[in-house]
C-alpha cells in the first residue's frame, strides 16, 4: 500500500520549533490556563484537572527548593506510571533540574548503579502507588514527604547534600530536561540527556500527526520512565489537551475493562501488549468492547505480520507502527493515521527529521538497500550522561546519530527495520536478521512470541530461537523447527528451540535478548 500524504496537513518546522515552549514545566502551565477544568490525569480513584495539576507542580516544586534542588541537579524519581510521577518530574523541570525517571520495578542493584552514576541530589519514592517504590524507600530509609494540595498521593524522599549541579542553559535545545537510563543491547546502562526541545519537539509533532486533542482519553500503561511513555504518550497527550489514563503497569483485564467502559480513545503498547490482551479474550471468552478506541498502536520491539492481522481482525482498527529509541526522544517514524499500512513497515519518517543509511563499510548504500539507520533532526539528544567517549561513538560531530539498527527505505518512504547491527547472524557466509526468523514463529497459532539470537559454533555461527507458548500449548521444538523449514531457507532455521515460560523483558515488555544467553 502506497501512503498517500495528499489530506495530511503539512508541518512547518522551523514555526514549529519557533513556537516551542522554552521547558516542558511550561505544559501544565500553558493548560491549566487555557482549560483549566478539563481532567488532564486519572489515576483510580484520584484524578487532577489542568488547574490542579499546575497547583500541585507549583507545591511540590517549592518543596524540592526548600531541600535545596537547583538548576542542573538531578531529581531521581522511582515509580511506576502514576500522578505523583507526572507532578514530581514538572516540579523538577520548573526548577531547571534534570528529571531521572527510574522504573521502580528495577532491582535494588540497578537502582543504585543508576544514583551512584547520576549523584542526584534528591530521590523521590512513589511509595502508595507502587509496593515496588515502597520497598526501594524502606531500604534507603527515605522520609515521608510532607502532603500537599491537591492530593497526588504519598512519596518519600532522600537528600544527598553533597550532590554537584550541572550549568544551567537558557536554551531549550541545551539545557538537559530528563535523564533517561538505557540498557540498550550490552547490558551496561547508559544514561541518555534529553533536552527540553528534544522532548518538546516529539510531543508536539507525535500528537500532530496523530490529530489527538482534549476529547481524547489516553490510556497510559508504557512506563513513564521509558522514553515511548515520557515523551510519546505522556508529553504528547498533554501537550495536546488529553486526558492521561494512569495504569502502573500492564494488566490484560485492566486493558479490556478500561476500553470497555472508560472512554479510552487511544491505546499504545509494545507488540506484547497486544498479544497478551488478545490471548486473554480468547482464553477467558470476552467479547471485544472498546466504543471510543479510534487508534491503536505498536512500538518498542518488532511487529509481526501475523500479530498484526490478529489485532486488526479483533480491533477492527488498523494496528499502527513506528520506530524509535531513547537517544531520539524516541520517534524517528510511524504509519500515519490516514495511509495505514498492510506490512510491517514503522512508517514514515516524522517531519524534521532525516535518515541515511550507511554500510558496514562506512559508505553510503544504494537506494532500497539494507544499511545502519543514520538519524539527524531535532529529536537527538545531548548526549550520555558523563560518558563524552560514549557520545562522540554515537553521535557525528554533523549531528548524526548511529542507531545501530539495520533498516532500508522503500520508494514511497516507508521505513523497515531488519535488526540490529550486532544481532546480525552470519550462517555460512549468509546473512540472517533475526526478525525474519521471528515472524515465521510468531505466525505459529500456539506461540505468543519468540526471539532469535545467533551461537558461535566451530568457523560458523548457527541460529537459535526462544518461544514463549500459549496456555496449554501442546507443540514440540522438533515441530517448530519443521514449521520453519517449510518457511525459510535452510541457512534461516534455528538449529535449536528452546521454551521458556517468559521470555525476559523490560517493564515495557521489550525482550532483552542479551538475557537469553544465559538460558543456552
Amino acid at each position: 500500500m502506497s501512503l498517500d500524504s495528499s489530506t495530511r496537513p503539512t508541518i512547518d518546522i522551523p514555526a514549529l520549533l519557533g513556537a516551542l515552549p522554552a521547558r516542558i514545566a511550561d505544559i501544565p502551565a500553558l493548560a491549566a490556563a487555557q482549560d483549566p477544568h478539563h481532567v488532564a490525569l486519572i489515576e483510580d480513584a484520584r484524578r487532577l484537572t489542568n488547574a490542579q495539576l499546575q497547583e500541585a507542580v507549583e507545591a511540590a516544586a517549592a518543596l524540592l527548593r526548600e531541600w535545596g534542588v537547583r538548576g542542573g541537579d538531578r531529581v531521581m524519581i522511582v515509580a511506576e506510571n502514576s500522578i505523583v510521577q507526572i507532578v514530581l518530574l514538572f516540579a523538577t523541570a520548573k526548577l531547571d533540574a534534570w528529571a531521572l525517571v527510574s522504573n521502580a520495578r528495577l532491582s535494588a542493584a540497578e537502582l543504585d548503579a543508576i544514583r551512584a552514576h547520576a549523584q542526584p541530589r534528591v530521590v523521590a519514592y512513589a511509595v502508595e502507588s507502587s509496593a515496588d517504590a515502597q520497598q526501594h524507600a524502606e531500604r534507603q530509609q527515605a522520609v515521608t514527604a510532607p502532603a500537599i494540595t491537591p492530593d497526588i498521593g504519598a512519596w518519600s524522599y532522600t537528600i544527598d547534600t553533597n550532590a554537584k549541579p550541572e550549568p544551567v542553559e537558557a536554551a531549550n535545545h541545551r539545557q538537559c530536561a530528563a535523564l533517561i537510563y538505557t540498557t540498550g543491547t550490552t547490558g551496561a546502562p547508559k544514561g541518555v540527556m534529553l533536552s527540553h526541545r528534544n522532548l518538546l519537539f516529539i510531543a508536539a509533532v507525535s500528537s500532530r500527526l496523530r490529530k489527538v486533542g482534549p476529547d481524547d482519553v489516553v490510556y497510559a500503561v508504557l512506563p513513564i520512565s521509558h522514553v515511548y511513555g515520557f515523551a510519546s504518550v505522556c508529553l504528547g497527550s498533554l501537550h495536546a489537551g488529553a486526558t492521561l489514563r494512569l495504569a502502573p503497569r500492564f494488566s490484560p483485564e485492566a486493558v479490556r475493562r478500561a476500553l470497555a467502559e472508560e472512554r479510552v480513545s487511544i491505546f499504545q503498547g509494545v507488540p506484547a501488549m497486544h498479544a497478551k490482551l488478545l490471548e486473554h479474550l480468547q482464553t477467558h471468552g470476552h467479547a471485544w468492547s472498546a466504543p471510543h478506541l479510534r487508534f491503536a498502536y505498536s512500538g518498542g520491539s518488532p511487529l509481526d505480520a501475523a500479530l498484526k492481522a490478529h489485532v486488526e481482525s479483533v480491533y477492527g482498527l488498523p494496528l499502527h507502527n513506528g520506530y524509535g529509541m531513547t537517544e531520539s526522544s524516541p520517534t524517528v517514524s510511524h504509519t500515519m493515521l490516514d495511509a495505514p499500512r498492510s506490512d510491517c513497515s514503522v512508517g514514515e519518517v516524522i517531519p524534521g527529521v532525516e535518515v541515511r543509511f550507511v554500510g558496514l563499510d562506512g559508505v553510503e548504500a544504494a537506494t532500497g538497500e539494507i544499511g545502519e539507520l543514520w538519524v539527524r533532526g531535532p529529536n537527538v539528544m545531548l548526549g550520555y550522561y558523563r560518558s563524552p567517549e560514549q557520545t562522540r561513538a554515537a553521535v557525528t560531530e554533523d549531528g548524526w546519530l548511529k542507531t545501530g539498527d539495520l533498516a532500508r527505505q522503500d520508494a514511497d518512504g516507508a521505513l523497515h527495520i531488519v535488526g540490529r547491527s550486532k544481532e546480525l547472524i552470519i550462517r555460512s557466509g549468509f546473512n540472517v536478521y533475526p526478525a525474519e526468523v521471528e515472524h515465521v514463529l510468531n505466525a505459529h497459532p500456539q506461540v505468543v512470541q519468540s526471539a532469535v539470537i545467533g551461537r558461535a559454533v566451530e568457523g560458523n555461527e548457527e541460529v537459535v530461537a526462544f518461544v514463549e507458548l500459549i496456555a496449554g500449548a501442546k507443540v514440540s521444538p522438533a515441530e517448530l523447527i519443521a514449521w520453519c523449514g517449510e518457511r525459510l531457507a535452510p541457512y534461516r532455521r534455528p538449529a535449536e528451540v528452546k521454551v521458556l515460560a517468559a521470555l525476559p523483558a523490560a517493564s515495557t515488555g521489550k525482550i532483552l535478548k542479551h538475557r537469553l544467553r544465559d538460558f543456552m
